[in-house]
């Protein structure tokens, strides 16, 4: 795996393999664990060249202390990449992405309001600019995103449909821990306590979940599991509708960790009691 920092260097090391292969983007803010292990195995599956972006992307920080506080590890994540069979890592400095005077961003509506959008002004312009930057530099056909972050993926789609870009998004289910929490580069931040606290989330989606398929209030039922752990604070509990999926989605904070799961809705039952969610989960 090479590991590069510049555009001039990731377009010239892709060059040669644009006309006859099939080339993969997972874009990632790096601190990576088996979430992103599982995109880069999707991609590897599908593509013939894999890039990963290791950019923690400061546009999308509202909060400059949580910019700081975000973790970084560039030699565990080049010997987790490489494990992973990525061919380059794109791994840029900021002044490379965002020199001085720069003064372009991109702005999506629609999927990008209320939620996340409405909690944190201004993340979703700096998550579509960098996007588009990326998918601009690497020129990928296929990009892999995680539907952890569902509202994110519904924004990406609508961008890439509204720009009419070339590129096909993939999503890859949400990878969770044995006790359910939905792995996250922010989790290293949560205190034992605080963990136990932070698994109410899934709990809370479990219980969502079962209500709709009983034709009940997945919210209220959401609400009911999340109030029974005074060490979680709310930020929403609501069901959104990305591109037609009702999905059950849960923001809060545990401690100062600010935490995002969801859960899409349907009424088919998937997985067994220890898995109702019906995702992969993993031991670390």
């Amino acid at each position: 795996m090479k590991t590069l920092h510049t555009a001039a260097d990731i377009r010239r090391a892709l060059e040669p393999h644009r006309r006859r292969s099939t080339i993969a983007l997972v874009p990632t803010m790096g601190a990576l664990h088996a979430g992103h292990v599982a995109l880069l195995d999707a991609a590897r599956r599908v593509c013939d060249v894999v890039v990963i972006s290791v950019f923690v992307n400061p546009s999308q920080f509202g909060d400059p202390a949580d910019l700081a506080r975000y973790p970084r590890n560039e030699a565990h994540d080049e010997r987790l990449a490489a494990g992973a069979g990525v061919d380059l890592c794109f791994a840029p400095r900021v002044e490379e992405l965002y020199p001085a005077g720069y003064a372009t961003w991109v702005e999506v509506d629609g999927p990008a309001q209320d939620l996340e959008g409405a909690h944190r002004p201004g993340h979703f312009r700096g998550v579509a600019t960098i996007c588009t930057k990326l998918f601009n530099i690497v020129q990928p056909h296929v990009a892999f995103f995680g539907q952890k972050d569902a509202q994110q993926v519904a924004v990406v789609r609508r961008l890439v449909r509204d720009l009419n870009l070339d590129i096909d998004i993939r999503v890859v289910p949400i990878v969770r821990d044995l006790d359910g929490l939905a792995l996250s580069s922010r989790n290293v931040h949560l205190s034992a306590e605080e963990r136990l606290s932070a698994v109410s989330i899934p709990k809370a989606l479990e219980a969502g979940l079962s209500a709709f398929r009983d034709h009940q209030d997945p919210v209220a039922a959401a609400r009911a599991v999340l109030s029974g752990h005074p060490g979680v604070d709310i930020d929403y509990v609501a069901v959104a509708n990305f591109e037609g999926q009702p999905t059950l989605v849960i923001a809060a904070r545990v401690g100062a960790t600010r935490l995002i799961d969801n859960v899409p809705l349907d009424l088919e039952g998937s997985g067994s009691p220890r898995n109702k969610l019906g995702l992969e989960r993993v031991s670390r």
